[in-house]
């Protein structure tokens, strides 16, 4: 099915979290730290609009999380279920966290996407993103 009409857009709840960590499982590169429903939750608690869901017939085929701290939009598990990709969904999330940073006055997207997953950049890029060669990604895990 490739209509996008059928596709609904909203935040999602608590009761998603165990659908959502299930959905990443099949159609997100990698993982993180914090992919877990202890860190999932907390996102929701925080920001309750941050972690936009894109249904078909009540099942997850696509998120994005659309981050605000005030200064900064920040942009993270952008996927789409293999089965539905090229349809439109990942440009319909991506619209809907852009529309969601503009409301909140941000300026500027900025996206973690993996060198490796050379799949996804196609996406991005169609959707006017671009890698910024100066920056490097610094990480320091908090947890033991």
């Amino acid at each position: 099915m490739s209509d996008l009409a059928s596709i609904r857009l909203r935040p999602a709840t608590p009761a998603d979290l165990d659908a959502v960590l299930a959905f990443w499982k099949t159609s997100a590169e990698g993982t993180s730290i914090s992919d877990d429903r202890d860190g999932v939750e907390r996102l929701v608690a925080r920001d309750p609009e941050a972690l936009i869901l894109a249904e078909r017939d009540g099942e997850p085929v696509g998120t994005v999380i659309a981050g605000f701290d005030g200064w900064r939009c920040s942009l993270y598990r952008l996927a789409v279920h293999p089965g539905h990709r090229r349809q439109g969904i990942s440009r319909a999330l991506l619209a809907a966290a852009e529309e969601r940073f503009a409301a909140l006055g941000g300026r500027r997207g900025d996206a973690m996407v993996l060198d490796a997953n050379e799949s996804a950049h196609p996406a991005w890029r169609a959707a006017g993103y671009a890698p910024e060669p100066q920056w490097s990604r610094w990480v320091k895990p908090l947890t033991p």
